[in-house]
Order: structure tokens, then C-alpha cells, then sequence
């Protein structure tokens, strides 16, 4: 709290001092969003920290992918962990729920759920709710949600995009609206393909592989009467790549591989919404979901199989909702549903499958002009773990107009992943095994009969069942607002989570290797704050600014390593001198790939004819990268991978029902193949587009 109080005091002042200029002009409407309450609320009057990225915003960056956009958001950071992640409040990606008009994307590796396969071109708004949600969403929500909005056809027509960049990168996309009575039809389709790039130039092979995807997106919805209404619609993504790279031979001459892979992902989505009263209301709502990955890799000289592996998950999600409101003061929420999850692919014994039964409340409280009061909780019975009870409490307290104070306590979980459970796995080349928890002992006692371990590192029968893991979180804030069009916001959050599922060393193989497996052992924390402020100007002739900046900062670390340090029983080795030292509170940097300082800073400058330009820099702070001292934390400073800036720009023009645009992504050209293989350098773009 005492970090909290200076930038409190730096927003206090603000207020003072510019509320009292009178500008109302510059005032907009209020935001509207859906995601923190599963209901239409105004953004000022959540109690939870919820962020806002509206199509206009999407549109001046010129932005392709979801990654490209959230990259620029604060408190957001892309990382590159098997694909294109976000992380969020200092949690891995697998912590973050991704949606699509409120249904969540399957299709996880390794946890990481890929943004690139997201195109933005048909998107209406981003709504990011940070702090735990599974009192609402259930699993996966520990860290937060990112709900994706799409367009409705509120009226006829449309537009077509083109756009052409750096390494051979295009984009075409088509989004059209039809609006005839009570029927709304939407359909987006996009195709997004690129040459890849090489940071790596010495080496055989790609950084990032060549590429094509397409996106089709049809929407539909109808008004059947004045107190029903019909939603129907569907995704579907595929995509295809190929690459080349080596390996070593036993004579340690390099042999070339072929890659090809494919990747489909489907979604499907019915609504049903029936107005009993004004005030009483029922929604149905069935969603299915499938996703499935393809890899075959070749011999390049011969065309002979290497290596073939296949990967199919299912999701499907019926679901009842009822909300009711009582004198426009109590609002309830309550839901039922069941999921039904399946997977089938090469690294597992057969098809495994989970059920999931829940049931949630909401109950929000206008007590005043001043007080609002939010209070829900979620139960999972989950087929292969206990139960799960996530509550939620929240409040906001309005000062006056322009200043309010928020915050908010939730329980957050995340369930183990089919992978922690089920797999089975033994790498062909390195020779080393891992299983999921549930294949642990049956394949270690048939390893050891066959005479294939060599030592014990920790009896398997130890590791038990899988519990999810779960956190404590709370969340701090105030909100400005002045007259003049000035505003902030500033919180402070502080996660707790206990079981958290990490991979061991179980046995070492007559070959040497490892077999590893998952367990829950540790316990972690994060915690930081974050402050955004934004203010609108008009400068010149018919010229309007609009600068904004953010700031995190974030600290996240394994409490068993803090106890250790405070019990003087870790110690690091310096490579140079041999000398063995005792590892201090100061040296330990926390959880690797998390920066204790980020910022980001914008300019959107518009001119009434047509005219526009934005510049926007993104700084991150140095991070834990590796361990290189042995000792399995980062405590050393040739441990961290270096911070960067990034810097980015784009001018428009518009005239009549064109739009041309240029920019460049990562202005100074910042590349590090190493920690940050998924920045590619400069990159320069033009972009068409014409609207009908």
C-alpha cells in the first residue's frame, strides 16, 4: 500500500486541477460491456479492473492478429511458449480464458493458446477483465478474460481489406453486413499468409515457418418477436505450413528434415433469448467446439516417414441462464450448464474424455448513488478432480463524478489439462519419458519390470491425484474522470495461488534420461500495479490529439524459494571464481519471463479532412530468462534476457469510401533470436480498403 499512495496523490492532484475546466464537448458515450457480469454494464460502474479496446483504436494501429493488438496494452505481455501467448498479471497464458462473443477457444499447447489464429477484422471491441473470473467462467480464468466481440449487422453493407508487408506477409479480408427488418446477417471471411522469417540466417531452417490461414465467420441474428430472439453462429480456421530444419546423425553429420502441418479449429454457437417480464429473462445457449493438428515430417533426400503425429479436442457446452432485476436497484444472475471434453492424439493410450457439471449466481446491489455491491460464486463437479467452489465479492464507491474507488476479492482455479493427466510420451531421440499423473505408476512399474530404471529419485506412488490449482486474488483502485476529457486509473492487485502443478524428475532410464511427471508442490505469488491515464486535446485547425500512457509493475515469486533464502539453504556458484555464496533476498529475480517494470506510451493525432497519424512505443524491463548457475532460479544477471523498446507508426488517409494506410512495426528494428523469436524486426505495410 505504500507503493499506492504516490501515484493515489499524482491522481488526486490531477483531479483537482482539471476537473474545473469546463468541456463537456469532449465527453463520449459511455463503454458498454458484457464480459466482467455476463450482462450489459457500463464501464465506470464495474468494481472490477476491466480494460476497453475499441474498433476504432483496432483499426488507427492498423493491427492484423489479436497478439499484434493485446501486445500493446498494459499490463499485457505476448510471450513465445509453444505459440503466440498473453500473460496477464505475471500467470502464464494457460491462466487466461479466451473467448469469442462470450464462448471460449479450445486448442492449447502446452497451455498456450495461439492468438495469430485470431484475425481482428470483424471485431467490435475487446473486453479484457483482469483478476480471477471463475466465479463466472469456471476453469482457465484464474488470471483473467479476454472476450473477443464481434459485429452485428445493425446496417446493410460493408468493406473490403488489403494489406501487404514485410517477408511476403498479406492479409485479404471481407467483412459484410445485411440488415433486412427483424434479420441481421454478418459474414467475415479473411485470408492472412506470409513467407515466414529467419533471425537465424546460419542455421538451416525458419525462425518462423511460411504459412497460410483462412478465417470464415458467418452471423446471424433474428428477432422472431418482440420478446424472442434467435443468435446462430459459426467459425472455422485452418491452416497450413512447411519448413526444413536439421538434426544430427549418429556420425554427427547433419540430416535435413520436412515439416508439413495443418491445423483446423471450428466453432459452433446457438442462442436462444425469451423475455418473460421487462425484468425476467431466459437465454439457452449450446456451443460445440473442435480442433485438430496434423504433422508430418519427412527425410528431405528420401521422402521417408520420420515422425507423424495427430491431435483432436472436442468441447461442447449447453447452458441456461436467468436474470431478473427487482426496482432497477437488485440484479441476479444465475446459470447451469455441463461441458463434455475429449481428446485423441498420438501421445495418448486412447480417447480420454472429462465431464463438468456447474451451477453460478450473481447478485449486484445499486445500494446508492454512491455504493455498488457485487457478489457470485461458481461450483464445478469435475469427473477427474474434486469439486471446486469459486467465489467472488466485489464494490465501487463513487466520491463524486469524476473520482470513484473500486476493488474487489475472487478465488480463481484452473483444472489440469488432459497433458498433466493423460500423457504419454517418449521422446525418440533424447530418450527421455514424461506421463500425466494418471499413467505414472502403470508405466513406471512396467519400465522397471522390463529393466529400464536405473535409480529412484522419488517413489511414484507419492505424487497422488491432481488438485486444481487455485488462487486468492485482490484487486484496488480508483477511477478519474475529469470535465475536460482526463482520465486514469490506477491498481493494485496481489494473487496468492496454492497447488501449483509443476513437472519433476521421477526416475532416471538404464539410458540415462529422465522420466518425469506432474505434481502440485508449490506455491506462488504476484502481485503489482498498474496505472493508465489518457487526455484528448484539439490542436490547430480542426485537430484533435489524444495521448495516453501506461505502467505496470510487477513482481511474482515461488514462496518455497523465499523460505529457503530466509533459511540460508540455497546457494548460487560463480562461474568465473569457483566461490559458492549464499543467494540473498536481493539476488532472487522471481518467476522467469516475468519484467518488474513495463510501459507503453501513445499519440493519435486527427485532422477533420481525412488525415491521420499515430505513433506508439512499448517498453520492457529485463526478465528472468534462465538458470544458468545450476541452482533452478534466477539470480544472477547473466540470467536475464535484456529489456527493449519498441517503437511503432501508421498514417491514414480517407476520402469517400477509401482508406489508404501505411506503417512500420518495430521502427528500430529490435531482434533478439534468442529470448524473443517471435519479434521479427522491421516491418513496413501498406493497406486498402474500401467500404460499401
Amino acid at each position: 500500500m505504500k507503493k499506492l499512495l504516490p501515484f493515489l496523490l499524482i491522481l488526486l492532484a490531477g483531479y483537482q486541477a482539471l476537473s474545473q475546466e469546463d468541456s463537456t464537448d469532449n465527453r463520449s458515450l459511455e463503454t458498454v460491456v458484457v464480459t466482467a457480469t455476463r450482462s450489459e454494464r457500463a464501464l465506470s460502474s464495474l468494481p472490477m479492473p476491466v480494460m476497453v479496446i475499441d474498433k476504432k483504436q483496432i483499426q488507427q494501429m492498423g493491427s492484423m492478429r489479436l497478439g499484434d493488438v493485446l501486445a500493446e496494452q498494459t499490463g499485457l505481455f505476448i510471450v513465445n511458449d509453444h505459440g503466440k501467448g498473453v500473460q496477464l498479471q505475471g500467470f502464464n497464458p494457460d491462466y487466461t480464458l479466451i473467448l469469442v462473443d462470450g464462448e471460449p477457444l479450445i486448442g492449447r499447447t502446452a497451455g498456450t493458446l495461439e492468438l495469430d489464429r485470431l484475425a481482428v477484422g470483424n471485431i467490435k471491441q475487446i473486453e479484457v477483465v483482469k483478476g480471477p473470473s471463475s466465479s463466472l467462467y469456471g476453469s482457465e480464468a484464474l488470471a483473467g478474460v479476454i472476450n473477443i466481440i464481434t459485429e452485428d449487422a445493425n446496417k446493410t453493407g460493408g468493406s473490403i481489406n488489403a494489406r501487404y508487408g514485410a517477408n511476403q506477409t498479406s492479409d485479404l479480408s471481407f467483412n459484410g453486413n445485411l440488415k433486412a427488418g427483424d434479420l441481421k446477417l454478418n459474414l467475415f471471411a479473411d485470408r492472412y499468409a506470409s513467407g515466414g522469417y529467419d533471425l537465424t540466417p546460419e542455421t538451416y531452417g525458419n525462425t518462423v515457418a511460411p504459412f497460410v490461414n483462412y478465417t470464415v465467420q458467418p452471423k446471424l441474428k433474428y428477432q422472431i418477436s418482440n420478446n424472442t430472439s434467435v443468435l446462430a453462429s459459426a467459425r472455422y480456421y485452418t491452416e497450413s505450413q512447411n519448413d526444413g530444419y536439421e538434426i544430427s546423425s549418429s556420425g554427427d553429420t547433419p540430416v535435413r528434415l520436412q515439416s508439413d502441418g495443418k491445423v483446423e479449429d471450428q466453432n459452433y454457437n446457438f442462442r436462444l433469448k425469451h423475455s418473460f417480464t421487462p425484468t425476467l429473462n431466459l437465454t439457452a445457449r449450446a456451443y460445440y467446439s473442435s480442433y485438430g493438428t496434423n504433422s508430418l515430417i519427412t527425410y528431405e533426400t528420401t521422402g521417408d516417414v520420420y515422425d507423424q503425429s495427430y491431435f483432436n479436442q472436442s468441447f461442447l457446452r449447453p447452458e441456461l441462464l436467468v436474470d431478473f432485476s427487482q426496482a432497477e436497484k437488485h440484479f441476479f444472475l444465475f446459470g447451469i450448464g455441463s461441458v463434455l471434453e475429449s481428446v485423441e492424439a498420438t501421445r495418448y493410450d486412447e480417447l480420454k474424455t472429462f465431464n463438468t457439471n456447474y451451477i453460478f449466481g450473481q447478485y449486484e446491489w445499486y445500494a446508492s448513488e454512491k455504493w455498488q455491491f457485487n457478489l457470485g460464486g461458481r461450483y464445478d463437479a469435475h469427473s477427474a478432480y474434486r469439486n471446486q467452489f469459486s467465489p467472488k465479492a466485489a464494490a465501487i464507491f463513487s466520491l463524486n463524478d469524476h473520482l470513484k474507488i473500486r476493488g474487489s476479492y475472487g478465488v480463481g482455479y484452473k483444472a489440469p489439462d488432459f497433458r498433466q493427466l493423460y500423457l504419454n510420451f517418449t521422446n525418440a531421440i533424447a530418450g527421455y519419458s514424461v506421463f500425466g499423473s494418471n499413467e505414472l505408476l502403470t508405466n513406471f512399474n512396467k519400465l522397471q519390470a522390463e529393466g529400464q530404471i536405473s535409480a529412484v529419485f522419488q517413489d511414484p506412488e507419492s505424487f497422488g491425484d491432481l488438485s486444481p490449482e487455485s488462487s486468492q486474488a485482490f484487486n484496488l483502485g480508483v477511477l478519474l474522470t475529469a470535465e475536460n476529457g482526463l482520465s486514469g486509473n490506477l491498481n493494485a492487485f496481489r494473487n496468492d495461488v496454492q497447488d501449483l502443478i509443476e513437472s519433476f524428475p521421477v526416475a532416471q532410464k538404464a539410458n540415462g534420461q529422465n522420466l518425469y511427471s506432474y505434481r502440485n508442490i508449490s506455491e506462488v505469488y504476484t502481485q503489482g500495479l498498474e496505472a493508465n491515464v489518457s487526455y484528448p486535446m484539439e490542436i490547430g485547425y480542426q485537430g484533435k490529439l489524444r495521448l495516453s500512457a501506461g505502467y505496470q509493475f510487477l513482481e511474482a515469486k515461488d514462496k518455497s524459494v523465499i523460505e529457503a533464502i530466509k533459511e540460508g539453504n540455497l546457494y548460487k556458484r560463480d562461474p568465473e571464481t569457483l566461490e559458492t555464496t549464499r543467494v540473498s533476498k536481493a539476488d532472487y529475480g522471481g518467476l522467469i519471463n516475468r519484467s518488474k517494470h513495463s510501459a507503453n506510451v501513445k499519440a493519435f493525432y486527427q485532422i477533420e479532412n481525412g488525415l491521420s497519424f499515430n505513433i506508439r512505443g512499448i517498453y520492457r524491463g529485463r526478465y528472468g530468462f534462465a538458470d544458468l548457475n545450476g541452482n533452478e532460479i534466477i539470480d544472477a544477471d547473466n540470467e536475464y534476457a535484456k529489456g527493449y523498446f519498441l517503437m511503432n507508426i501508421a498514417s491514414a488517409y480517407e476520402t469517400g469510401i477509401w482508406r489508404f494506410q501505411a506503417g512500420v512495426d518495430n521502427v528500430l528494428n529490435f531482434r533478439d533470436a534468442i529470448a524473443q523469436p517471435g519479434i521479427a524486426g522491421l516491418q513496413w505495410w501498406v493497406r486498402s480498403q474500401i467500404t460499401f
